[in-house]
């Protein structure tokens, strides 16, 4: 009787994940974040010149209200984005959707830089306080401030979600598939279970010590360890291209003209572009690539130093660039030119990690590993800040760390146990959280827009 339970709970949660990853968020997010676009005209995206310089620091000033840096929020922010989406999610959508998947996921990119833009410029423009008396920004806040207590609901359900949505079960187990398939499996060092509690102990007090050192520490710490990981993949991903340099022209050609046949792989080129364009399958497997409009991104933005919300906004566009026209890019490309996406039956981090071993084989696969590591890691320090906000919103700052604690014994339990269940049931509050996100910027987006014109006519005065 238990057993038969848990299978019914199994498929009905298995079932709500897929409709909550259906039709109906991809014509919100993408759909919210292209109205936005033209509402706009595009306007921010001519000054990301002037988000580089305000991203360098030249714009910061001490008195300013905020935690942490621009280029602080920024990696904080990226250190959630950049993981196993980039990098399994890349490869999923290529072997479901082929090249054209590529020119979708830019598409989806340019979107998602425009709602970027908007949700960390309301993070900023309506930050609220919480039971302490300190400032906060995210949705649940701009939403009240912005939209006023009536609205409150909306709130409520988007820092609910959080807290389950926040939970790492999915990256970690993705991280212990990794270890295990890549180096303990091949070394005859695998041992069932006392191989993954290991790994999951291991990363659990890895995060402890950066977690409960609060928004300060993970900060920091992500600012030193995203650059470097991006630059190390960066350059192995250039060695592959330089190797392969003979076939970079056409496979760059097919990802466009590829992107609108009808050609079959293993389902249709065009939906499957559509979906690797979002990423949709990425994220069931392994995160949202740059989660725009989901609204965690702006919980770290709102904590920037800035009194000016359009600055934040505008550093908060690179996110979508950084995260999917650079890194899923890089990824893509690998696979394409080396040829494993037609020869190789593998899928997800293994087809990436066939690419890498083929042109670097002593140490390709370990240099992957490292990156995919520190990418997995860094996201854990911020999905535990945007859980313990939400938290905080909903019974008081000084009971907030308790969340802390129920996020590292779930990084041992996602370690452990194999939870399609509890993955699913993440999913699928992760996707909640998009809708009361994309709700209130789509009503508040007019505001955005004045700020903006306000922002850039007294920025060309000099």
């Amino acid at each position: 009787m238990y057993d038969y339970f848990i299978e019914i709970l199994d498929n009905f949660i298995s079932e709500a994940q897929s409709i909550a990853w259906g039709l109906p968020l991809l014509i919100l997010l993408i759909g919210g974040g292209l109205y936005m676009l033209i509402r706009i005209k595009f306007l921010p995206f001519r000054y990301l010149g002037h988000a580089i310089a305000v991203l360098r620091g030249k714009y910061d000033n001490e008195n300013d209200k905020g935690e942490i840096t621009h280029f602080q929020a920024l990696t904080t922010a990226l250190s959630a984005t950049v993981g196993m989406g980039n990098i399994a999610g890349v490869a999923v959508a290529i072997a479901i959707g082929g090249p054209g998947g590529v020119f979708w996921m830019w598409v989806s990119a340019v979107i998602g830089m425009s709602t970027k833009f908007f949700t960390a410029s309301l993070a900023v423009m309506f930050r609220g306080k919480d039971s302490n008396g300190d400032l906060q920004g995210g949705p649940m806040y701009f939403i009240m401030e912005g939209l006023g207590k009536n609205w409150k609901f909306l709130a409520v359900i988007f820092s609910v979600a959080g807290l389950v949505g926040a939970l790492p079960v999915f990256n970690v187990n993705q991280l212990t598939q990794a270890v295990n398939d890549l180096v303990l499996k091949p070394a005859g060092m695998y041992t069932g279970f006392n191989s993954n509690l290991t790994i999951g102990i291991i990363l659990g007090l890895i995060t402890a010590i950066v977690i409960l050192g609060g928004l300060s520490r993970i900060s920091n710490t992500a600012s030193k360890l995203v650059p470097g990981m991006v630059l190390l993949y960066f350059g192995m991903v250039v060695i592959i291209l330089a190797v392969n340099f003979e076939v970079l022209p056409k496979y760059l050609s097919l990802i466009f003209t590829d992107a609108f046949t009808a050609n079959f792989y293993k389902g249709d080129a065009f939906l499957g572009g559509v979906v690797g364009g979002l990423l949709l399958l990425g994220i069931r497997r392994g995160a949202f690539s740059n989660e725009a409009g989901i609204g965690t991104a702006p919980m770290a933005h709102g904590a920037a130093k800035t009194n000016e919300p359009i600055r934040e906004g505008l550093v908060a566009m690179l996110g979508p660039a950084i995260d999917t026209l650079v890194i899923c890019t890089l990824t893509a490309l690998a696979i394409l030119v080396t040829g494993v996406w037609e020869t190789s039956s593998a899928n997800g981090v293994s087809l990436t990690a066939s690419a890498f071993t083929q042109t670097m084989p002593q140490i390709g696969k370990y240099l992957l590993l490292l990156c995919i590591a520190v990418f997995s890691i860094s996201s854990l320090f911020s999905y535990s800040y945007y859980g313990t906000k939400c938290m905080s919103f909903l019974i008081g700052a000084k009971r907030a760390t308790y969340y802390n604690y129920i996020y590292i014994l779930s990084i041992i339990l996602g370690a452990t146990t194999d939870l399609n269940m509890m993955i699913n049931l993440i999913d699928t509050f992760f996707a909640v959280m998009a809708v009361p996100t994309m709700t209130a910027t789509i009503l508040l987006a007019p505001k955005v827009i004045r700020e903006a014109k306000r922002y850039f006519a007294t920025l060309k005065k000099g």
